[in-house]
């Protein structure tokens, strides 16, 4: 079943509507926006992501973020 969304997984259109409303309401909680906006701040760039720890943020190049720092993705 088609849906109006661009998913990488085949949900039905009630599960996929589903999946939004509990996306949205995780990226609104108060923690989500504090982060959002402390990226704003500092600002994004295209050659490495934003890491919020406990003390701040880090600066991580994608190649490690995304291949989960040489462990790879498979265990994630």
């Amino acid at each position: 079943m088609r849906t109006p969304f661009k998913l990488k997984q085949q949900l039905s259109k009630e599960a996929a509507l589903k999946k939004a409303a509990r996306d949205l309401a995780m990226a609104k909680t108060p923690a989500r926006r504090r982060k959002k906006a402390q990226n704003q701040r500092l600002g994004q760039r295209s050659d490495s992501d934003l890491h919020h720890t406990g003390s701040g943020v880090k600066r991580v190049s994608i190649k490690n973020n995304r291949g989960n720092f040489g462990n790879g993705t498979k265990t994630e």
